[in-house]
């Protein structure tokens, strides 16, 4: 975590300003040397110095000692709460590892002991930048409410702000992903109020998943400060992945590699752009028992108008699309393609389908013109990785593995 929030530059930087404030007390920072018998006790240097004002949140607290060893370092910023940190292996130095909350008063304390054993006490205090406003997530899926902690092999984290964001290092630097197994992925920022996060390659079947948002104080744009903390964890389920051309009029499902399910379709009739089914990698957005349908684009009394109340439906796009059930086009699944741009199952493939697919289980089609865009509901594996890249702040990384 330490390279991926600071990198090298900002470590050396930190360590510099540490081994100078430890110097002497007239560059600034507090330092408690004191003499013992002609000897020099332990001497504490502070980063952020001593009574230090308008202090950036992202700023880590830095303790370091000469001539000792630190024995404990407590960072309390009163209502807000402390800040958690490590110690290096020799006891020498302490650094934070969160953020701290803006408009805070923060008071240090750290307890060091010198070769002869003799124990002595240093304080520093501090106050960071006050926050104008604050953002928070607005939105976070998957989530417990519309897709169960149990998804799909393609299931993208997907995350939404109640305000724009521009400092987008200092955010994806505070968005932690954690696996039970090792995946390389990215963020993709879409605009300003919505980045997503998916791996190169599909999840491993049975991964369990766990985001932490450590976003409470964290910059967000000039004056704007993140107002909490996130935690979501679930769980990828078994690998279920369908496949269909428009061409052959089938979907094949295969689950774990198996083939499980033959379902004869009938996809979009074409003629007119709207009634193409769109190629490309679809998620599965939601399942819904019952959907009423309408025309897009027509209104009731015009030409082509329709209102259809359907059943069993699986959601794969944003522009209208599902696989669901259709009495009325049974004889024409498995040859033709007659539908407005739904792909059409029969009754009994839709009622079994909508009970075996989980949210993100990806469904491929193939065989048309009109290809799916990668804004087009969850078309997120619609863009090669390097594609996917290009919207990263960070680049790719590996999940840190649980």
């Amino acid at each position: 975590m330490e390279r991926g929030a600071y990198g090298t530059a900002g470590l050396l930087a930190v360590a510099l300003l540490a081994a100078c404030s430890a110097c002497s007390a007239g560059d600034g920072g507090k330092d408690t040397t004191a003499m013992a018998g002609g000897a020099r006790t332990a001497s504490v240097a502070f980063s952020p110095r001593d009574k230090s004002a308008e202090v950036p949140t992202d700023q880590p607290v830095v303790v370091s000692a000469t001539g000792g060893k630190l024995t404990g370092v407590r960072v309390d910023g009163g209502k807000a709460g402390k800040l958690p940190g490590v110690l290096s292996s020799d006891g020498t130095r302490w650094r934070s590892t969160a953020t701290a909350r803006p408009g805070t008063a923060y008071t240090v304390t750290a307890v060091s002991v010198d070769p002869s054993g003799k124990r002595s006490e240093a304080t520093s205090t501090f106050t960071t930048v006050k926050a104008k406003g604050t953002f928070d997530i607005a939105n976070i899926t998957p989530n417990k409410n519309d897709t169960g902690l149990t998804v799909g092999v393609g299931m993208p984290i997907m995350i939404t702000f109640d305000k724009p964001v521009t400092d987008r290092v200092s955010i994806e630097r505070n968005l932690i992903v954690r696996s039970s197994k090792p995946v390389e992925g990215a963020w993709h920022w879409f605009d300003s109020s919505h980045v997503d996060f998916r791996p190169k390659e599909y999840w491993p079947a049975h991964t369990k998943v766990r985001l932490e948002a450590k976003l409470a104080g964290v910059r967000g744009a000039p004056g704007l400060y993140g107002k909490r903390d996130v935690k979501l964890d679930f769980k990828i389920g078994r690998s279920q992945i369908t496949k269909g051309s428009t061409d052959e009029h089938v979907l094949y499902v295969r689950r774990d590699g198996k083939r499980v399910r033959t379902m004869p379709m009938s996809a979009g009739q074409g003629g007119q752009w709207k009634y193409y089914t769109t190629s490309g990698i679809h998620l599965a957005m939601s399942r819904e028992p019952v959907t009423v349908m309408t025309s897009p684009g027509i209104g009731p009394g015009q030409s082509g108008y329709y209102q259809l109340t359907v059943y069993n439906t699986v959601r794969i796009s944003n522009s209208g699309e599902y696989v669901h059930s259709a009495p009325w086009s049974v004889g024409s699944q498995g040859n033709s393609n007659v539908s407005h741009g739904c792909v059409n199952v029969s009754p009994e493939n839709a009622a079994w389908f909508i009970k075996n697919t989980l949210i993100g289980d990806p469904i491929i089609i193939t065989g048309t013109p009109r290809k799916l865009e990668p804004t087009n509901g969850w078309g997120h594996w619609q863009e090669k990785w390097h594609e996917w890249l290009k919207w990263s702040t960070l680049k790719a990384g590996p999940t840190i593995t649980f």
